[in-house]
């Protein structure tokens, strides 16, 4: 029989919980957003974040089960993010968790969020190792060679904000709703991306290394410089500076994945994190493995933002793999390569990526 594994994500604002079976079958998996506890603070409080994952994460736990039509007794593990992330709703997971598998015995896995969403590609579209990964989300932006369930070896990624972070604070500039990810494509959609002379950072140096603050930077003179010279942003303003800053970010993503793939040669490349949503960027980075001769693998829309399906399959690799539990520590740094120099220092909590 397949193993069934229940699977636990609290990791920043989203309170997650599926059943998930070896043979990738997700029988459930149930997400309960905060966007509307977060929306007049212009982003995720950590201490309300954590406080809706403490009332709602068991209530979520239920209705996977429920909807998998399984008992707890039926699994086989429980996976839980220990990190990265926001140490109060890691800690909500990990404690719910951990009261779960006292009370029946079953195994306890602490999954590491990235690896979660590295892995996902596996469990929609099975795809072997290796392969090249680029995680681009909210708070990460890496490209990884995914050798096996607990091989990750980074190439290169952000020295600063993760583009996902540049999305939501180029909405906050020009006033539009959070998340800001939505809001700025859909805004990009009716403006002219060729209007506003945006920066491509890092373009003109060798490797994959990427940087998002001096864009969103860039986006806060223009913003300023029109309201100066006009008295306020129009309507097509706002949807020009759209286009033009998701038009940046999309080139640097196109260009230095390109650079990946030279430098790490892999039949397939695959795309996970929130940011994979964005339809430009997909269409974009699907162009670039076509060139060069890798199968291009992006996940459903509803498996690249944060969930707990992917917890729970990465359990499964794990279990399947032979690897031994390790003892589950929150934590709010936890780099997946940990050979790797890190991106954006280090500190008493540990390298941050």
């Amino acid at each position: 029989m397949p193993l069934t594994v229940l699977g636990i994500e609290s990791s920043c604002d989203d309170s997650a919980a599926a059943v998930v079976r070896g043979d990738r079958t997700v029988l459930a998996s149930v997400v309960e957003g905060q966007t509307g506890l977060h929306a007049a603070f212009g982003g995720v409080v950590p201490e309300i974040a954590a406080r809706a994952h403490a009332e709602r994460l068991d209530h979520c736990v239920e209705a996977a089960l429920a909807t998998a039509d399984t008992h707890l007794r039926d699994l086989d593990a429980i996976a839980v993010t220990a990190g990265p992330g926001l140490i109060g709703g890691v800690l909500s997971g990990v404690m719910l968790a951990r009261g779960l598998a006292a009370a029946t015995g079953l195994p306890l896995i602490g999954i590491n969020h990235l690896a979660g969403h590295a892995l996902t590609p596996r469990l929609t579209d099975g795809v072997p190792f290796p392969y090249l990964m680029l995680l681009v989300s909210g708070g990460h932006c890496q490209f990884l060679a995914v050798e096996g369930p607990d091989g990750f070896r980074r190439l290169g990624g952000t020295i600063d904000d993760a583009p996902g972070e540049a999305f939501d604070k180029v909405a906050k500039l020009l006033g539009l709703a959070q998340p800001g990810g939505p809001t700025v494509e859909a805004e990009a959609l009716r403006g002219d991306p060729r209007r506003f002379a945006l920066p491509r950072p890092l373009l003109d140096r060798p490797g994959c290394e990427m940087s998002f603050s001096g864009l969103k930077t860039a986006v806060l003179r223009l913003r300023d410089d029109l309201v100066g010279a006009k008295g306020g942003l129009t309507p097509q303003d706002r949807a020009d500076i759209c286009a033009g800053f998701q038009a940046a970010v999309v080139e640097v993503l196109a260009a230095k994945t390109a650079r990946a793939l030279a430098l790490s040669p892999a039949p397939t490349f695959a795309v996970a994190g929130g940011v994979a949503a964005n339809g430009a960027i997909r269409a974009a980075l699907q162009q670039v493995a076509q060139a060069a001769g890798a199968t291009f693998v992006a996940p459903p829309l509803q498996l690249c933002t944060d969930n707990a399906a992917m917890i729970a399959w990465a359990g499964i690799e794990q279990l399947s793999a032979g690897m031994p539990p390790e003892p589950i520590i929150a934590r709010p740094r936890w780099p997946l390569d940990s050979n790797a120099a890190p991106m954006l220092g280090s500190g008493k909590r540990g390298a941050k990526a």
